[in-house]
Order: C-alpha cells, then structure tokens, then sequence
C-alpha cells in the first residue's frame, strides 16, 4: 500500500538537545508492508518513507510501536503517526483524503496486529523516480516542434501555455487537465471553442489571444466558468458579438477584446460587476449598451472605435399607443418584481423579460419604447481611460431608453 504526500519526520530529542528540526515537507511516497525477505530487525509491518533525494527511503517497524495517530485535520489531507521507537514524528500532508484515510486504517491494524497472515501485505521496494518527484504544475510551449503529440500532458498542470503551434482546435487532452487554473493558446488557428472548456472547474485565466475565432458560444457562457473565470483575452480575432449571455460571467476581472469585428457590446454588460479592467479597442462600435454606466473599471480603452455623434433629438420611436396586453404585464412583472422562470412561463417570454430595458424613470420596458443615444464622460466609469480618438475625447455615445413620452420630454427639457 503506497501513499503519495509530502512528509516531515520530526523527532522529538532535537528540543532537549536544543537543536532545531528539519525544514519543510518533501514530496515523498510512504508505503506499508513487509522488507524483502522478512527482514530489517523483526517481523510485521514496516512503513517505508521514500523521498526524491534518497529513494531507498528510510524503514520503521509499526508492531506495537505507535504512541499515537494526530488526526485532527485528516480532511485536510494531514496527519501525523508518533512512534515509539526512534522517537519521531511522521507528519503527512497534502495526500488525498480518501487515501489517507484508507492508509491510516491499515497502519493502526498493522501496530495491533501480531499475525502477519491477518494483514495482507506486499514486500517493501523503493518506488519509480517519477512516484517521488514533485508534481509538474506549469508547462510553457512556444514552438509546434515541441508540441507533445505522442505523451500526455502531466494531469497535475495548473499553468499550461501553448502558443505559436498552428494549433486548428484545442487539444481535448488539455480539457481532461482538472487542475489546471491558466490555460494560454494565444497566437495559433483556433476557429471554435468546444463546449468542454466549461468542465475545467479550476479555470481563472484564459487567454486566446491572435486566433481565429468568430464566436463565443452560449454554452460557455452557462458552464462553471461563472463562478471561476477572472480573466479573459479574446483580443486579435473576428469576433462580431457576443451572445447576451456573457454577461454571467460575474467573475471576470479583466477582459480585452481589442482588434476584433465587434458591432455591439451585450446588452447587459453592466452585470460585470467584478470587471475592473476593459480593453475593446479598434473594433466597430458605433454606441455603448445602456448598461455600460453601472461599470466601476480602473482601466477603459475604447480607443478607434466608430463612434457615432449622438442625436438625442432624432430618437428611434418604437412606442406604440395603447400599449399592448403583453407590454402591461411585462412591464408589471419587472416593476413589481414578480417571480418567473421557464416552469411558469414560455422560454422565450422569460429571455424577453430578462432582456427588459429601464428607463430613466426606473420603470421598465420591454418592446414599446423609444431609443436614442447621448454623450457620456467615459471618466464617470474609469479611473483611468485611454482617449477615444486622436482629438483628445475622452467621451461616447450610449444608448438611452424611455417607457413614455412623457419621460422623454423631461429628458430633453433637463438637458437641452
């Protein structure tokens, strides 16, 4: 029985020699059973402790030898077996918990057993060089002759960069990588994101930097990168929109979408609550989304965009009198905040409500409004903002809806 962890052994006459124990834990693999050949200075089970620096490990008899099992923190992954004799401490940590808990119980049957066919045990030998070295958690390729085609990627990754590999689509074995927590594959061909991405649960940082892509799926958009996503560069590639759904990415702390084909920000861009720092620079923007004055960033760059003038007395007239059944009840549903979802109502009728606009009143609006655009101070939402075009301007036109006419003219009456 094998247990990978990392371990100190810590013996307990340092202190009265007034000497100080050894430093930190080493990766180590501690195994349980007998000594070739039944020896090593008597019977029963031994526990062998086995490190990178010396493999052959060092040996210790468990029969009636363990002063006590320190368990306190065993769904930590931590434990300590005290021995009677040497008098040291064997404190494991970082071990799976199942099979720590598992090895535990086979080391408190092997100090209480005194026949050795009750407990099956394997002969002791040194483990392979790669059971005790430590995991391998980052991996750099920046070349496609280095690019593994015929060895997997260590399942222990958390870093993984592979840029400059002509890659057409990711590679599925990075996909099966649970730890992995940067994933890198800037400067290649990718044209589409598999779905899969999302099964990634540990994923924070990804970077898709100068590919080919022209969307970014829905599916995306509702997997566990919700609740893990903090960083995001999809910067360099023909991206025209991004689904209305991008929003539930609650997390994402910095977002650059610089040099894509975008036409449009989603409409709920507000939500980002977390964001921080925004980089959509040259791209194809002709106004903000309404919801873009609830950001609070550090950092804007809407540099070289197409920026419309805003013509706040030219309005889009989609208001239409009497307003209809539908309009009513969905006004009343948001206003009054009554409970919906798609076991009460109709899918689409829940995505319609979902996508309501607010006036400035703070009522709301569904499909009978009217729409126009004005300036807005991009300092109002930004610490820091790069100017947006080369006269100087640090402003830009955002959409503005109003459920009435009545809220539209006290909206011209305030400011012009």
């Amino acid at each position: 029985m094998r247990l990978p962890c990392e371990v100190s052994v810590v013996s307990r006459l340092l202190p009265s020699a007034g000497l100080r124990g050894p430093g930190r834990s080493v990766r180590a693999v501690v195994a349980l059973g007998k000594p070739p050949g039944g020896g090593g200075g008597g019977g029963g089970a031994w526990l062998l402790v086995s490190t990178a620096r010396h493999r052959p490990g060092t040996k210790y008899q468990l029969r009636e030898n363990i002063g006590q099992l320190f368990t306190k923190f065993v769904e930590e992954g931590k434990a300590t077996i005290r021995l009677k004799e040497p008098a040291v401490d064997i404190c494991l940590s970082k071990a799976n918990v199942s099979q720590l808990k598992t090895f535990l119980s086979a080391v408190k049957l092997a100090d209480r057993s005194t026949n050795e066919e009750t407990l099956p045990l394997s002969t002791l030998v040194p483990p392979k060089a790669s059971e005790v070295e430590k995991p391998k958690t980052k991996m750099t390729i920046t070349s496609r002759k280095d690019y593994p085609l015929t060895r997997n990627f260590p399942h222990t990754l958390e870093h993984l960069q592979a840029s400059y590999c002509r890659l057409a689509r990711i590679d599925m074995r990075m996909l099966c990588l649970k730890s992995l927590q940067k994933l890198d594959l800037s400067h290649n061909h990718i044209k589409k994101l598999p779905a899969t991405i999302g099964d990634l649960v540990c994923l924070q940082e990804l970077n898709l930097q100068d590919n080919h892509l022209e969307s970014f799926s829905v599916a995306l958009c509702n997997s566990t990168l919700q609740k893990s996503l903090q960083s995001l560069d999809l910067s360099q590639n023909k991206i025209k929109a991004l689904p209305a759904q991008f929003c539930q990415l609650r997390e994402l702390i910095q977002l650059k979408l610089d040099d894509n084909e975008l036409i449009r920000l989603p409409f709920r861009f507000g939500q980002l609550s977390q964001l921080r720092f925004l980089f959509v620079a040259r791209n194809k923007l002709p106004f903000l989304p309404s919801d873009f004055a609830k950001l609070s960033l550090e950092s804007l760059d809407l540099f070289g965009n197409p920026f419309e003038q805003p013509k706040p007395l030219v309005p889009d007239m989609q208001l239409k009198i009497p307003l209809t059944l539908l309009e009513y009840s969905a006004r009343a549903t948001i206003n009054y905040r009554l409970p919906y979802s798609c076991h009460i109502l109709p899918s689409h009728l829940c995505y319609d409500l979902e996508m309501s606009k607010s006036c400035q009143c703070g009522q709301a609006c569904l499909s009978s409004f009217i729409q126009t655009t004005v300036t807005m101070n991009l300092h109002r939402v930004a610490h820091t903002v790069v100017l947006v075009d080369n006269m100087g301007g640090t402003a830009a036109p955002i959409l503005r809806y109003f459920c009435s006419l009545t809220c539209y003219s006290q909206f011209l009456d305030r400011h012009l």
